[in-house]
């Protein structure tokens, strides 16, 4: 079975040993596999999220000295099934899965980012069945593998809770900022702002259906916020509050019913919701100080580098800071249905597809933001570079 390993950095197309799917268990001939930001990170700094992820419990995260079939963003054909598993899922069907594995170690593995459970840059690929679900609806094969990416986006909505009204501010407009503004736009979003220096981003983020989008080497994300009806200091809250206090104080009726009813339908002050979809040293700190009180901020972009932030900035701003991690199965799910249905279009995100043989190229390629978003890999191509 050919295959793309990563071992010491270099990626190379090799010859590997046929697959065996175990108990419970499906062989998957691979359709298509995207290539993920969390490849390119894991590329070079394997050891040290290794040694991050240990601190947690999970001592299974890939190494730069082993050798790692890399690809969690996939879709394929079943062929066969694993030994006692039931035949739930028939051989020929095409289906995307949630990349985590059972090794013969009995401990649980991510697919793609453990030498314990090779990825999809390969010919075939071992999921399990319990966590795979048949396309539906003919998704085409290059949608259906950009399920797992949208999950992701989908996640971090549903983390940042967003309602309809509300101004949702997108920062970073790589392919999980484009995941987040398609799943913004059908949660129903009215107007979401996307940010990113890279002009080819900018027109992909209206591309998928950005309201408005910004070059923040020009303008800020963040300005007429306060036109919208967001406090943007920390003198406009105080204000709010006494002339508020004023206003009820004149009333001739107690004045704490009236206070706690407004507070209970959502007159307190709150604010827009931004989502970091950078994963920069400094960003989140950059957020922190510019946007308005009570903002929410999402992190999803993975920087891998240490931060600072100044806690004495977000505090006085009240600010709501949350991290968004992989998703849920029933998001994987819904996310998948989503775009079986035609409610999500994620196509602008792919930008070529390559062979196992244009990996390397690949990875080097979306180092430019102005030429690639989303590049994938279908191992029956013979096309060598982008």
């Amino acid at each position: 079975m050919k295959a793309v390993i990563c071992k010491d950095s270099v990626l190379s197309v090799v010859e590997r040993e046929p697959l065996r799917p175990g108990k419970g268990q499906l062989l998957v001939d691979v359709t298509r596999c995207g290539i993920c930001g969390s490849d390119l990170h894991a590329r070079h700094h394997a050891d040290r999220v290794a040694d991050l992820v240990e601190e947690f419990g999970y001592t299974g995260m890939m190494r730069s000295s082993q050798e790692v079939v890399f690809g969690h963003e996939f879709c394929g054909t079943v062929v066969d099934h694993g030994p006692k598993t039931r035949k739930r899922i028939k051989a020929g069907t095409p289906v995307v899965a949630v990349p985590f594995m059972r090794g013969g170690d009995g401990e649980i593995h991510l697919t793609g980012l453990s030498a314990h459970a090779p990825g999809a840059y390969a010919e075939q690929v071992v999921v399990e069945q319990s966590l795979a679900f048949p396309v539906p609806n003919g998704l085409p094969p290059e949608l259906a593998a950009l399920t797992e990416p949208m999950a992701v986006g989908w996640h971090a909505v549903r983390r940042g809770e967003v309602g309809k009204r509300t101004v949702a501010i997108v920062v970073g407009c790589g392919p999980i900022g484009l995941a987040v503004i398609c799943m913004l736009k059908a949660r129903g979003v009215r107007r979401v702002v996307a940010s990113d220096f890279s002009a080819a981003r900018r027109e992909l983020a209206l591309r998928c259906g950005a309201d408005v989008v910004v070059d923040p080497a020009i303008d800020s994300p963040y300005k007429d916020l306060d036109q919208r009806g967001y406090l943007t200091s920390v003198p406009d809250t105080l204000g709010m509050a006494l002339g508020g206090m004023e206003k009820l104080r004149r009333l001739p009726l107690p004045w704490e019913p009236i206070y706690r009813a407004a507070a209970a339908m959502g007159a307190e002050p709150s604010g827009p919701v931004v989502f970091e979809c950078v994963g920069v040293p400094g960003v989140i700190d950059q957020i922190v100080a510019s946007v308005p009180m009570a903002t929410r901020v999402v992190v999803v972009g993975v920087c891998m580098e240490d931060d600072r932030i100044r806690p004495a900035m977000a505090i006085n701003k009240e600010i709501d800071l949350r991290f968004a991690f992989a998703y849920t199965p029933l998001e994987y799910r819904d996310t998948l249905h989503l775009l079986a249905d035609g409610k999500v279009d994620p196509a602008p995100l792919v930008t070529t597809t390559v062979g196992l043989g244009g990996v390397a190229d690949a990875f080097e390629a979306l180092g430019d933001a102005e030429s690639h978003a989303k590049i994938l890999i279908d191992p029956k191509s013979a096309v060598g570079s982008v």
